[in-house]
């Protein structure tokens, strides 16, 4: 595994690129076994409605760019499709406003996802220039800029400190299966985070990672968007 990581790393940054892609951001995640939703590109309209029947509806439409950083805020993210008229009217919407958003944005195609449901989680990394590595948790999705509802800790982790992070978190009570939603296995978050941890040890290069969000669902934990930045 980590060679292959090391060889795809070492790639990119040759070609003197510090950002990854979306898909090159899951691949180094599929490489470290971390849960993973479903996902297929499509370059065009037909080829998102194929994929988009192959994963079966609803599914979430998301925009391919390096150009587009925030996909949400441009419009770049279409959630909850559930036919091929809905799918072909938000491909046609989410160009337009992307565009508008990103006028030099060069598209390279969009990403056609399983739709799940859950308490949203984010797991982070970030490189402190006084104490070097450092590991993030807490309460994900659109509002974690919001609620800022996270805590950290020095890489490497062990399993009790992922479960101190977990007791620190104000909004904790949202991981007991809180009015009807799933769950979240605290067995499967600690695996997580120790798999992220060792991740960025091996891999000091990785300057910023970010999981957000990773959704708990009633099968298990699952990320549904990745960034990755390297020195």
């Amino acid at each position: 595994m980590n060679s292959e990581i090391k060889v795809f790393l070492d790639k990119i940054s040759k070609e003197n690129r510090t950002i990854l892609t979306y898909e090159e951001s899951r691949r180094v995640m599929n490489l470290a076994e971390l849960p993973l939703n479903k996902m297929k590109l499509a370059e065009n309209l037909d080829e998102c409605i194929l994929k988009a029947n192959e994963i079966s509806y609803p599914i979430v439409l998301k925009i391919v760019s390096e150009d587009v950083i925030h996909k949400s805020d441009s419009g770049g993210v279409k959630v909850g499709i559930s036919s091929d008229e809905e799918l072909q009217q938000s491909y046609e919407e989410m160009l337009i406003n992307v565009k508008n958003y990103y006028p030099n944005a060069k598209i390279q195609g969009f990403s056609i996802e399983e739709m799940v449901n859950g308490i949203e989680l984010i797991v982070g990394t970030s490189t402190d220039s006084q104490f070097g590595k450092m590991i993030a948790l807490g309460i994900g999705g659109i509002f974690v800029e919001v609620y800022k509802d996270v805590s950290f800790r020095l890489i490497p982790v062990t399993e009790q400190d992922v479960l101190d992070m977990i007791e620190e978190i104000q909004g904790k009570k949202m991981f007991e299966g809180f009015r009807g939603l799933p769950e979240v296995n605290t067995k499967e978050l600690i695996s997580l985070m120790l798999k992220v941890s060792k991740l960025i040890e091996a891999f000091p290069q990785i300057h910023e990672m970010d999981l957000n969000p990773i959704v708990a669902t009633i099968d298990g934990l699952k990320a549904i968007d990745a960034r990755i930045i390297l020195k």
